[in-house]
């Protein structure tokens, strides 16, 4: 039998549904502030001392907050994995240890799943924090700490479907992960290692010399030179500037567009004017182990658009400029 169909609703019948929902949600994690106390830095404690990895667990919808809050905590300093309830009991029990820390979803805090865990927990002496909206229910009255999640009301009109009280867990969820995160003085750095197939590894941890141009794509030109020589050089090489070197090719100096404009307000003879007399000396370089992200850092700090990259010992070896940044995905 086909269920009977529901009259076409309109835009604005629509776009009422989506905001109510969004501000019952809204209410439902403000109202959490209030609640925050004692039991979230204790909470916090029992994560930082634990010796081993922190299991979160959850059955159906709790079941996927939870999965993704052991995601976070995971990605951002604190190990952690997720276990299916009803698989521990056949088995993937023996996934916790006794340096581990559990951390259990369940609204109601009645989820038979979740309750069976509890007398395993306590012979392991494993540490419980439970995230319920009950917490004197069954899994409240055990755990070590209570987060208390609760709401009033569930966005669904029927007020059954997990909506608002989802959201909540997940909201208390990424509190507890972003608190260890700055507890732990957790880095971009170390964040980037933790994604190193992602968007934000690529420009956190390239390298310049993965970036840089080498060879003779690298603009360069002797101090004698004339600045009609350093002009052909810069456009021939098309990176904004030309580096100035000695006969070692040590770096001496840059010229860019905008000593050309200096040059030319001075009215100088291209010909005749030599590039030691109009280059910026004591340029700013980079080595090409440097970070991509320090190159940026330094172009925008001395609003430049380009740099010369040295060996550490003032050699060029290459350059690079904010297109190449750009192409590289850095910025």
């Amino acid at each position: 039998m086909q269920p009977p169909t529901a009259p076409p609703a309109d835009a604005t019948q629509l776009l009422a549904s989506a905001r109510r929902t969004l501000s019952i949600e809204a209410r439902a994690i403000e109202a959490m502030q209030e609640r925050l106390d004692a039991g979230f830095a204790q909470a916090c404690h029992l994560c930082l001392a634990c010796q081993g990895r922190v299991v979160v667990t959850g059955m159906g919808k709790s079941g996927h907050i939870a999965r993704k809050v052991a995601s976070t905590l995971a990605s951002t300093g604190t190990p952690a994995f997720f276990l299916h309830p009803a698989e521990a009991g056949h088995g993937d029990l023996g996934m916790i240890t006794h340096a581990d820390l559990v951390i259990a979803l369940t609204n109601s805090g009645e989820t038979p799943e979740i309750v069976l865990l509890l007398p395993h927990l306590k012979r392991l002496g494993v540490p419980l924090i439970a995230l319920t909206g009950n917490p004197s229910s069954t899994v409240g009255a055990i755990a070590t700490v209570v987060l208390n999640v609760g709401v009033s009301d569930e966005a669904c009109p029927l007020n059954l479907a997990p909506t608002a009280s989802t959201a909540a867990a997940l909201a208390m969820g990424d509190a507890l992960a972003v608190a260890l995160l700055e507890a732990r003085g957790f880095t971009r750095q170390a964040y980037a290692e933790a994604h190193p197939g992602g968007n934000l590894g690529r420009r956190v941890l390239m390298l310049v010399e993965q970036v840089m141009r080498t060879g003779e794509a690298v603009p360069r030109v002797s101090p004698a030179a004339t600045l009609g020589e350093g002009l052909l050089e810069m456009s021939k090489k098309g990176l904004g500037m030309t580096a100035v070197v000695d006969e070692q090719g040590k770096l001496l100096g840059v010229f860019t567009d905008g000593d050309l404009r200096r040059a030319l307000d001075n009215q100088v003879d291209i010909h005749k004017t030599r590039m030691s007399n109009v280059m910026t000396k004591s340029p700013k370089s980079i080595t090409a182990q440097s970070l991509a992200t320090q190159a940026v850092h330094l172009m925008e700090l001395h609003r430049i658009t380009a740099l010369p990259v040295t060996d550490g010992r003032d050699e060029l070896i290459g350059a690079l400029n904010v297109h190449d940044l750009l192409r590289a995905g850095v910025v």
